[in-house]
């Protein structure tokens, strides 16, 4: 999946081999201890071990959590902040007329294969993102570029066929992999400062600081993804010091074990990591944008929060989160009113109200949040039958077949609008009007520009209830005291680890 989570967070399914994960994490503990200063070994523990290791091919989020940054650069690259920063792009120009981009690539950059990087690798590795057979969530963004020249090996020329006010931004979603490679679901050719070491599948990943890295090297002497199938297992690491730090917290019942307690630093950053109940707006009643509607204002969604995370999180009342240039406080659009969720039922000719079949991934917190809705909408008259499903059949029925009434899912990406601008993407919304804003948007002259058109078009989606946005995750990371360094918000999943330092 393209990094659907570019457009999903594809969880490992939650089966087996914790017997194997202990032993992994007894070993990981051992060496943790031993290990401290700049060639301490950083042991990361997370649920969401990567399917393949090519982010073209549907590999999941936790592709993007190991490689993007650290095994993997790109032309640019969203920084923490949010910001966009140039990585193998020295330098860039942008013609007048906005159609022709011409980048200049920096020096002395090698694969850790020892090949260096020429312009050949940029234009293959964007071609790849955007080839018919790639699963990249961010192929659409890529479909303005009407050619790719390479006048020399330090130089790339892309030519649009439209303006692409994004074109930086969303080449920091392709990341340079070497033309030569022949396989990359299950081995890696980058430029970043770790190479691959080993994938054992299921167990964990590791990955070792590049001898010929261009920039800064890592302060640390290597990281190790160690993978659990259930977070109690993951929780219990970090409390017997076997793994050093959890980038994502997924449960606020994990958090009284390590608050208050001076062996743990406990940080939220900002997520833009979105729950929400996503209908097929192809499909009746779904179609009927009163039903939608009626579903939204029929959910207590801060008594749903509270029940999930606590006094953790956000209240949204769209896809934007509040980090994004175009957000609008929309919460009091279809705000919880269930009286007013009967009358539109029943001004939709659903008086009786109906049934639907909710597809919910099996791994936390969607069970309970589907048990929640079930209870929320029985009260207004709508049964919900909830199927839960694995991370695959999620991606395989719902992402790629579209079979499908409801699902819960979250979706991690940062400035991810656009995806209400494709009536083809699993969810099926279809709004002509959004879909020419959100394209014209990208056409923008200028950024401002660009933020009044999807302002306009968020407002227009809310309004349309085309999902049904339940809240924000916060972004909770626990480590070590001894480990610092490390991001802390959980921008599109990624997780940078070269600057990660652990003291003795």
């Amino acid at each position: 999946m393209p990094y659907i989570t570019a457009v999903s967070r594809l969880h490992h399914a939650l089966t087996g081999a914790v017997a194997v994960l202990a032993v992994s994490a007894a070993m990981a503990s051992s060496a943790a201890a031993q290990q401290a200063g700049p060639d301490a070994i950083i042991n990361i523990g997370s649920l969401y071990e990567p399917q393949n290791l090519d982010n073209t091919a549907g590999a999941g989020q936790g592709v993007s959590e190991a490689f993007n940054g650290n095994v993997y650069e790109a032309l640019f690259r969203l920084a923490d902040s949010g910001e966009v920063e140039p990585v193998l792009s020295e330098s860039y120009e942008a013609s007048e007329d906005g159609l022709t981009y011409t980048f200049k690539l920096r020096e002395g950059v090698t694969f850790h294969s020892g090949d260096p990087l020429t312009a050949a690798d940029v234009k293959f590795s964007i071609e790849r993102v955007m080839a018919p057979e790639s699963k990249s969530s961010r192929r659409n963004s890529l479909s303005t570029i009407a050619n790719i020249e390479t006048p020399d090996d330090k130089t790339v020329v892309i030519t649009l066929k439209q303006r692409s006010i994004s074109l930086p931004y969303n080449l920091s979603y392709v990341w340079i992999v070497n033309d030569a490679a022949k396989e990359l679901t299950s081995s890696a050719d980058g430029t970043g400062p770790y190479r691959l070491e080993n994938w054992r599948r299921g167990t964990s990943l590791t990955l070792t600081p590049s001898d010929n890295y261009w920039g800064e090297a890592p302060r640390n002497g290597g990281v190790v993804f160690t993978y659990f199938t259930e977070a109690t297992a993951q929780n219990n690491a970090l409390l017997t010091g076997a793994i050093d730090i959890i980038p994502s917290v997924q449960s606020p019942d994990s958090l009284a074990m390590f608050e208050g307690n001076p062996q743990f630093t406990v940080t939220e950053g900002v997520s833009t990591t979105k729950e929400l109940l996503a209908y097929n707006d192809r499909v009746e009643p779904f179609s009927n944008v009163k039903v939608r509607k009626a579903l939204a204002r029929a959910i207590d969604k801060k008594r749903l929060l509270a029940s999930i995370w606590g006094e953790h999180g956000t209240l949204i009342g769209s896809f934007v989160p509040p980090t994004d240039p175009w957000y609008v406080d929309l919460t009091g659009v279809d705000a919880y009113d269930p009286d007013s969720a009967r009358q539109l039922l029943e001004e939709a000719g659903l008086k009786d109200g109906f049934s639907f079949s909710l597809d919910t991934p099996n791994y936390d917190p969607h069970p309970l949040v589907a048990q929640f809705i079930q209870n929320e909408l029985g009260k207004i008259g709508v049964k919900v039958d909830i199927n839960l499903i694995t991370s695959n059949e999620w991606y395989t029925k719902i992402y790629q077949a579209q079979d499908f009434q409801a699902t819960l899912q979250e979706h991690v990406n940062h400035r991810d609008i656009v995806f209400y601008g494709n009536p083809n993407f699993y969810w099926g919304y279809d709004n002509p009007q959004v879909v020419e804003l959100i394209a014209s948007a990208e056409a923008s002259a200028t950024v401002d520009e660009q933020v009044e058109k999807l302002t306009e078009a968020n407002k227009i989606i809310a309004e349309d209830a085309a999902s049904n946005w339940l809240y924000l995750y916060p972004q909770i990371v626990v480590s070590s005291a001894k480990v610092s360094g490390y991001p802390v918000n959980g921008l599109n999943s990624q997780f940078f680890a070269y600057t990660i330092e652990k003291s003795r």
